[in-house]
């Protein structure tokens, strides 16, 4: 049996994998570059019955990993003769691959170089371009070629490809249409009817020799619909199909036969042919049937992701994780303005690495891209991180993008330069980062065991009690909760404001539970570490440090927020960024008592020593000539803490983007369109998207936006807006798009821009939801039909039965005819 699977395994990689495929290095790699060497066959084989043959698949390949590129993809005879029609219904489901390009490139005799034209796509239905080999090619005479035939236009069109565009004309004498061919029964012809027989499954010989009553195929149909409601549903709600044990005398045999089961109890009809009512041959509960309902409606989800772009430009957000398995998974997010002027964040596909290089991560992204038909000279943005291998100049990833398509432009994730700043900038001033440093400790002693936290709550709700006597404290409902101390993160800024509003909430229960620990507790390190934490609570520093920081968190936490939004622009975030420096700045120069006041009133409160802050200010014994408590609380600690939180927020956020975003301001429609500068504007057209706008249309932009800036501050729609995102918006549902399209195309390229990897973070938490401890055996391919389902779910339900019951019934050949004839 090993020598045989293993003759099986080297015939099937010798067949998909050739050298042909190997040397070819252009944009969109070779077919499975991603392949490991020697990868074995994955046998699945669970449950079979008709529905749930042995799929063999090499790695982590699936009909989304064909190669869409005509040029690069290997001729259909050479895959094994049991999967060509699977690999040809991909393929034709699918479609051409017409991709559009700003610029065709010329090639021809010297003198007469002649470009491919986009037009005759519409001309000629079954007409593809690869852009590596810049070549002609048939889909239906690709799919149905056996093997190489000196026809003319049969192989040419088929594998070699098609360049001489001085033969494409009108008339008879096209070469495109003497490929066609006069004769009905000419090979092209036939490839297309053979095409659709293929996708004719009631029209099969085996079906047409074995009737099936119209009552059967309804009983099909309602049997597949179940199945179908079923998986979504799961798939919606991100849990776990399968049991353990899905005998029939099971307990438990997972969420998809028990849903099943339930779904029965409510229908009679669907009683009638489900689980054992159904034939045994074609019950539609297997596994490998769960996954074909799953991966068509997420290709139906990236398909409708793709309509929804068109032609749009797009950028692209990527961030890497390790799952729940210690597989590096990447998301892939892209973001584009749709039809009705709304910024988009669509996730698109999670695809596994085998490293984080940038030539690895490169790669993959123009294979996933491509084969979702998305062309790369579209790309307008990128999107990640600050790690070297995302951000580097010369050889980071997106030097590599920029290197092909230098209007692809980089954004760091402002987000993250924020988090990065903020917490680099706490440190630099000693007395705070000694605060920090103590934060964690003192969190731990507090919330180190169950008994403590129990101890806790109990503090708590005599606490509430005792306000709520007193008339401190109002009830009502969501009132008073029972809270906990949380521990802070230093990659997550938000999470410094939850620990320390946290601890002041709580101040009181903490000290109660410290001074239990430190007077009963039985541990010599227990106490001491209790009775340590207990005096740096109640030190006058360690307070006005926390409430200071509460301060200054809380005016840069909106902005941290800000920036994580879906729908932010770049040019509104820029704005944020300005405006938590004014308040920074304002409650540097202005909040100095209003600060001294409640610490002072807070430590009355809780019976804490405030020394004299006029008397002389002692730092390790040592009095500091000149210098005071309030001095030394007020300019070496207040103002040096807010003084290093602005300078690392310019520091940040002062790179080469910035000069873009300065002219996009420009647009900005706030306050009556106040910083409206045509000069600005039109500078920023030509300097930075001169592929989308040619010389004539910076002259007509001009003149387009001298009649926009008379229209638009008095049209009701379009003043009094915030942002360029209301003003995109406002444009597309007042039908001022097409009046001022020019105006329109530089404002949606503008908004898609990133802004931050926030929807790629999220991404992953939906990632720990779906690949949990329980389901860590889920292979990759599995997983990110999954992920893209349970986060693109608004997309998911719009979907009808029939159209995800017509793609399954399309994807390979059914035992149990699923349409009428």
């Amino acid at each position: 049996m090993k020598n045989k699977q293993k003759r099986v395994t080297s015939y099937f990689q010798r067949s998909v994998l050739t050298k042909r495929d190997v040397d070819l290095e252009g944009v969109h790699g070779a077919l499975n570059s991603t392949v490991e060497e020697e990868s074995p066959i994955i046998i699945e084989n669970q449950n079979v019955n008709e529905e749930s043959p042995i799929n063999l698949r090499v790695g982590n390949s699936s009909s989304d990993s064909l190669e869409r590129d005509p040029g690069l993809r290997q001729p259909i005879w050479t895959y094994p003769v049991n999967r060509r029609d699977e690999i040809r219904r991909d393929y034709w489901s699918a479609g051409p691959y017409q991709v559009v390009l700003p610029k065709f490139p010329k090639s021809g005799p010297p003198g007469h170089l002649r470009p491919f034209q986009s037009s005759w796509y519409s001309e000629f239905s079954w007409l593809e371009y690869s852009e590596a080999q810049d070549a002609a090619y048939c889909l239906p005479c690709y799919l149905f070629t056996e093997k190489p035939n000196a026809q003319f236009g049969r192989d040419t069109f088929a594998n070699e490809g098609f360049q001489n565009w001085k033969k494409v004309k009108s008339g008879a004498d096209c070469s495109f249409r003497k490929h066609i061919g006069d004769s009905p029964n000419s090979h092209h012809n036939n490839a297309v009817r053979n095409c659709h027989a293929l996708m004719n499954q009631p029209g099969h010989i085996d079906k047409a020799m074995k009737k099936q009553s119209s009552e059967e195929i309804k009983k099909n149909i309602t049997r597949v619909k179940t199945s179908i409601d079923a998986v979504r549903y799961l798939a919606l709600q991100g849990v776990a199909f399968r049991g353990r044990d899905e005998t029939a005398d099971s307990k438990n045999p997972g969420n998809f036969i028990q849903l099943l089961k339930y779904t029965r109890f409510y229908s009679e009809e669907v009683n009638s042919v489900v689980l054992e009512n159904a034939p045994k041959n074609a019950k539609y509960t297997s596994h490998e049937v769960q996954k074909q309902i799953l991966h068509v409606l997420a290709k139906k989800i990236r398909k409708q992701v793709f309509e929804d772009i068109g032609d749009s430009k797009f950028s692209i957000i990527v961030d890497e994780a390790s799952d729940e398995s210690r597989h590096e998974q990447m998301a892939i997010i892209l973001r584009f303005v749709d039809v009705k002027g709304l910024i988009q964040e669509r996730f698109l596909n999670l695809v596994h690495v085998k490293d984080t290089t940038s030539k690895t991560l490169h790669s993959a992204i123009c294979s996933t891209l491509a084969s979702h038909k998305f062309s790369l000279q579209n790309l307008r943005g990128q999107g990640y991180d600050g790690a070297s291998n995302m951000h580097g100049e010369w050889k980071g990833l997106q030097a590599l993008f920029l290197k092909d398509f230098p209007q692809a432009y980089y954004v760091h994730c402002m987000a993250h330069r924020l988090q990065l700043s903020l917490v680099a900038a706490s440190r630099e001033v000693d007395r705070v980062n000694e605060f920090f440093t103590k934060l964690p400790r003192v969190v731990t002693a507090i919330t180190g065991s169950t008994r403590r936290l129990d101890e806790l709550e109990e503090f708590q709700e005599d606490d509430y009690a005792q306000k709520l006597a007193s008339g401190e404290i109002e009830s009502g409902k969501g009132a008073n909760q029972i809270r906990n101390v949380q521990r802070a993160c230093d990659t997550r800024w938000s999470s410094h404001l939850s620990s320390v509003a946290s601890l002041i909430h709580l101040y009181g229960p903490s000290c109660r539970v410290l001074e239990n620990i430190s007077n009963d507790c039985a541990h010599y390190k227990t106490r001491g570490d209790a009775s340590t934490a207990l005096r740096t609570m109640e030190s006058f520093e360690f307070i006005f440090i926390l409430h200071m920081m509460k301060d200054i968190l809380s005016t840069t936490d909106l902005l941290c927020k800000a920036l994580q939004r879906k729908s932010q622009d770049i040019v509104n975030a820029m704005r944020a960024v300005e405006t938590t420096t004014k308040l920074l700045n304002q409650m540097r120069n202005e909040d100095w008592d209003s600060l001294l006041a409640k610490v002072t009133m807070f430590c009355q409160k809780h019976d804490i020593n405030v020394p004299d802050l006029s008397a002389p200010h002692y730092e390790s014994r040592r009095r500091r000539d000149g210098i005071t408590n309030e001095h030394f609380y007020h300019f070496d600690v207040f103002n040096a803490a807010i003084d290093v939180q602005i300078e690392e927020i310019r520091a940040r956020f002062d790179d080469k983007v910035l000069e873009l975003l300065k002219l996009s301001s420009s647009l900005d429609p706030r306050d009556g369109y106040k910083a409206f500068n045509i000069g600005a504007i039109c500078d920023l057209a030509e300097k930075y998207y001169p592929l989308d706008f040619s010389e004539k249309d910076l002259d007509d932009l001009k003149f387009e936006l001298k009649h926009f800036h008379a229209d638009a501050p008095t049209h009701p729609k379009l003043q009094n807006l915030s942002s360029l995102a209301e003003l995109c918006h406002g444009l597309a549902v007042t039908g001022k798009s097409k009046e001022f399209n020019l105006v329109d195309r530089l404002i949606r390229l503008i908004l898609t821009l990133p802004v931050s990897t926030a929807t790629g973070e999220r991404a992953f938490s939906a990632m720990k939801i779906v690949k949990n401890r329980l389901r860590n055996k889920m292979n990759d391919d599995f997983l990110a039909d999954n992920l893209v389902i349970f986060i693109e779910r608004e997309i998911a339900e719009t979907f009808s039965l029939d159209a995800i019951l017509s793609d399954f019934s399309d994807l390979k050949e059914r035992r149990a005819l699923l349409k009428y004839n």
